[in-house]
């Protein structure tokens, strides 16, 4: 008797040679370059979370958003995070997710879902170097910088 079953296919294209790609010394770095990349249309209008994939050497192998909420939050699903970050193969990463207020305060559910996130980080042997808070008029907050991460 012969079984079916859905075939699973893994991918990770890479457009830009790595000798090109960005690299982030600071939160300054991250967040100028996301801030350009991020939809102006929308960064008002809704919370979106994304992931920075960084090789060894902390350079961008690319960005990727992993969900997009509403007007004062959005969900974000470790497992589907984790699922890209080891597709890429990425030793390490920067969160990001925007408030459309204008707030640079992060909540109580901003801070817990990055330590939860680090945690999970740790025993995959990922470094999670900051999550940065992004608000319309391009100003940021570094949990890093603010020694909370």
């Amino acid at each position: 008797m012969k079984y079916k079953v859905n075939e699973i296919k893994v991918s990770y294209k890479e457009r830009t040679p790595s000798a090109f790609w960005k690299k982030i010394k600071s939160s300054k770095d991250a967040a100028e370059m996301l801030y350009s990349l991020w939809d102006q249309d929308t960064i008002g209008l809704h919370e979106s979370f994304k992931i920075v994939l960084l090789n060894n050497a902390n350079k961008v192998k690319g960005v990727y958003q992993i969900s997009q909420g509403g007007i004062t939050g959005t969900l974000v699903d470790i497992r589907l995070l984790f699922s890209v970050i080891l597709k890429c193969l990425a030793p390490a990463i920067i969160l990001v997710h925007n408030h459309p207020s204008g707030s640079l305060r992060p909540s109580g559910s901003d801070r817990e879902i990055t330590q939860k996130i680090k945690q999970a980080a740790k025993l995959l042997d990922i470094r999670v170097l900051d999550h940065l808070i992004i608000v319309p008029n391009g100003e940021y907050f570094s949990f890093a910088d603010e020694g909370i991460l």
